[in-house]
């Protein structure tokens, strides 16, 4: 893909080069990925202008010089952006900062890793929140893979591939993120937000405020890339459910302030279910066990002088 590439999607888009749909993309040391990864932008087909937001967490790799060549074959969609000291080690929340750089109306957001397949995609998503204001998000499915070829397909589970109502949204529910296009609503996080690394839970919450969310069953499949670099897909078992509790408990405190009592206790139980996750089965027991023998101590000193007062 040259110039002329870029030539003819402007031609499609007659001339107008202000986007419609912001593409927003993270990369960290993704030089083996990063490419398949623009391409798949590159390659889509839509009649409204677009832009591609690729931002390099300074990578130690090749990552950045790549993204540099294909900003300088794309000058008018590709908007790269370069950081010299990892923003993520320091708990930056970058990526929502970045939506409030978006121009589009909407955001598609894939990570440099990861790939889109179907070239329709963006077209199918932004016609279908065009035409429906009282949906706030689309998404469609994705499979997962690795070195050694396909791990799970579908990448949701069956009770995930539906719509999703603005609760369900608001309560965080799973969605794949690299499929996602939806309103450019949120620019900022809440206070009690900073520092969550599983932001994507929060972006859904807070854009439930805004209305449903809509699975696109016709879109083909993203490509969810596995691998050692993985910020989240290779971190142990343990340390993924600690930073879900940490976004569930972040959750819990903003809906407390905002006093959606409904919202606080359903995170709070999230919290609840992560943290009996990470105790060891015998502790579990030895904890349920003392739960019982509190309760039961506690109801025979209530039925203890209530039988008394029949003498």
């Amino acid at each position: 893909m040259d110039l002329k590439h870029e030539h003819a999607l402007l031609a499609r888009w007659g001339g107008h080069t202000t986007p419609l749909l912001s593409i927003v993309c993270l990369a960290y040391n993704h030089e083996a990925f990063i490419g398949a990864t623009l391409d798949g932008f590159l390659r889509q087909e839509t009649d409204f202008p677009f832009e591609i937001i690729v931002h390099d967490d300074a990578s130690s790799d090749g990552t950045a010089a790549l993204i540099r060549q294909y900003a300088a074959r794309y000058p008018n969609i590709i908007r790269p952006i370069y950081q010299t000291q990892n923003q993520y080690s320091l708990g930056v929340p970058f990526s929502t900062a970045l939506f409030a750089q978006a121009r589009g109306r909407y955001i598609a957001y894939c990570e440099g890793d990861d790939y889109w397949t179907d070239p329709r995609k963006l077209q199918i998503q932004v016609d279908f929140l065009e035409h429906n204001r009282d949906y706030v998000i689309t998404y469609h499915d994705a499979f997962m893979f690795d070195e050694r070829g396909v791990i799970r397909s579908p990448h949701l589970g069956a009770r995930y591939r539906r719509d999703a109502s603005a609760l369900e949204l608001m309560r965080g529910r799973p969605l794949s993120t690299l499929t996602v296009c939806f309103r450019n609503l949120v620019h900022e996080l809440p206070a009690e937000l900073h520092g969550v690394e599983v932001l994507d839970i929060c972006w859904w919450s807070l854009l439930g405020a805004h209305g449903k969310g809509k699975f696109l069953e016709q879109i083909q499949p993203a490509a969810y890339r596995v691998h050692q670099g993985g910020i989240f897909s290779m971190r142990p078992s343990r340390q993924r459910i600690r930073m879900s509790l940490h976004a569930y408990y972040s959750l819990a405190r903003y809906y407390q302030r905002i006093g959606n009592e409904a919202l606080y206790q359903h995170f709070m139980a999230e919290v609840f279910c992560h943290a009996l996750a990470l105790i060891s089965p015998a502790r579990k027991l030895r904890a349920l066990l003392t739960v019982a023998a509190n309760a039961g101590a506690n109801l025979a000193r209530r039925l203890v002088p209530a039988a008394g007062l029949k003498h």
